[in-house]
């Protein structure tokens, strides 16, 4: 059996544990539904450039990446690693929680459209709940953790001020346990969880745990809802 062979078998045998678990995990407690939270008191001035960056990690990146798909005035969401080194930084390793990377989106935005602190407000609101520890919804471990990766001291700068506002608020039951952590790298994932919420719309661990997401943000933020998802790879577009 020559090179090409294995790799093919090994993905499928991945793939088809990976579902095996997703199915699993779909039976346990979802994530809790979207929380209404006030705007970043302090954000960025309006946006000359076209666009800008925003790392963000909140459990598995499918759906966290579904949602940022549908957020109108994002160019790009794709899914990936940040936290670890570079030589760690796939799937069947990353899973293990010892690389020190958390599931990531690397969010492109038009600044002119939609500002960085409006994006942390969704993703705190809607992406994933910050209160849970290294955890999110049935996924545990350090790799599900909830983290932003600022580029940037100005972006540090509003994250860890949102944080405290938030906190100071009580907009949560429970305090936020988002991590800000600097410096780190941003390694995309494979091709197949890219858009993995567009292309399997009917897996259990979707329908159950990510969807709910979707109509959220649609509910909550009318007016930065967008029906048509921005893609990563073309082939994922509906037919």
């Amino acid at each position: 059996m020559n090179r090409a062979q294995v790799t093919t078998r090994s993905r499928r045998r991945m793939l088809a544990c990976l579902a095996i678990a997703c199915a699993f995990a779909a039976l346990a407690p979802a994530a809790a539904q979207a929380r209404a939270v006030p705007p970043p008191a302090l954000d960025e001035p309006a946006g000359q450039a076209a666009s800008e960056v925003a790392v963000l990690a909140g459990g598995c990146f499918w759906g966290v990446q579904g949602v940022f798909e549908h957020v109108a005035g994002v160019i790009s969401a794709v899914s990936g690693y940040a936290g670890g080194e570079q030589r760690t930084a796939q799937y069947e390793t990353v899973s293990t929680g010892a690389t020190g990377h958390a599931e990531s989106v690397k969010v492109t935005f038009d600044p002119r459209r939609i500002s960085y602190g409006q994006i942390l407000q969704i993703y705190f609101s809607v992406a994933h709940d910050p209160t849970e520890l290294n955890r999110q919804g049935p996924d545990f471990g350090t790799q599900y953790r909830s983290a932003i990766f600022p580029i940037g001291d100005e972006q540090a700068r509003i994250a860890q001020a949102y944080i405290a506002q938030l906190d100071a608020a009580h907009a949560y039951d429970a305090k936020i346990v988002t991590k800000v952590e600097p410096g780190r790298v941003f390694y995309p994932a494979e091709a197949y969880h890219q858009d993995y919420l567009v292309r399997h719309p009917d897996s259990l661990y979707i329908v159950v745990n990510d969807q709910p997401k979707i109509a959220d943000l649609k509910a909550s933020f009318p007016d930065r809802y967008r029906a048509d998802p921005v893609l990563v790879l073309a082939a994922s577009a509906p037919k």
